[in-house]
């Protein structure tokens, strides 16, 4: 098993040491799937190195995946629990919140004097940039959190430049837990959001499908935007404005 970087001794004498690395970034995964919890926090790392260290932390009280709204928001609790326990730390210096409709995103930020960053939030900035019309492939069917992506593009200011969403077929639970066929099926929605939808750029709907997107990306010629990383480019941003 690989070490995580964030849990790694660090044997520079302290004299030396730069101060960013005692700067850290919690990553709440708002369902209880571990390996996806790690899967994300190092995606997060390729963003964040030299500048913070990245934890990832899971709710625990959460199913391992989350696919309607009701379950966002039975899932926030354990978000705002977790992140307000991850700001008391004062080497906290942000705190993202990963799973595409944000759970707990807004009451967390009310709670904690860190800055907070949502990964469906900053991948619609990202996916958006250059008024580029996107689309976002997903693998929960449920229509109620469909419709909650409409909504957020809506309020994002981005309506106009909303083409939809494709749902991947069969069983999501069964699909995180095979990447190959999460590829298979993931690729063929991003093929119909391009071809028929008219998308310059593909979101990939959930923190759970970003590995899949970079094994995938050399297959198109259109962006395929990762939340978890968008969300991620901005946690730096904002400490390093600070």
């Amino acid at each position: 098993m690989i070490t995580p970087v964030w849990a790694e001794q660090d044997k520079t004498p302290s004299s030396s040491k730069d101060s960013s690395t005692d700067r850290i970034i919690v990553l709440i995964n708002p369902n209880s799937n571990a390996r996806a919890t790690e899967s994300m926090a190092e995606l997060a790392r390729r963003e964040t190195q030299g500048i913070a260290k990245v934890v990832g932390k899971s709710n625990q009280d959460a199913p391992a995946l989350l696919t309607t709204p009701q379950d966002m928001i039975d899932a926030a609790p354990g978000v705002v629990a977790i992140g307000v326990e991850a700001a008391s730390n004062e080497n906290v210096a942000a705190i993202i919140v990963s799973a595409f409709s944000d759970p707990g995103l807004e009451a967390l930020r009310k709670e904690v004097d860190i800055p907070v960053f949502g990964i469906g939030e900053e991948v619609f900035h990202a996916a958006a940039l250059g008024n580029r019309p996107f689309g976002i492939v997903t693998v929960t069917p449920d229509e109620g959190l469909i419709e909650s992506f409409r909504k957020k593009a809506a309020s994002l200011g981005y309506e106009s430049l909303y083409r939809g969403v494709r749902v991947t077929p069969g069983d999501p639970l069964k699909l995180v837990e095979s990447p190959e066929q999460l590829d298979t099926a993931l690729a063929e929605a991003v093929k119909t959001s391009i071809e028929e939808d008219g998308a310059a750029a593909v979101i990939m709907g959930g923190g759970p499908l970003s590995a899949s997107a970079f094994r995938l990306q050399p297959r198109f010629d259109v962006t395929l935007v990762v939340a978890v990383n968008a969300a991620a480019r901005a946690a730096v941003e904002a400490i390093q404005d600070k």
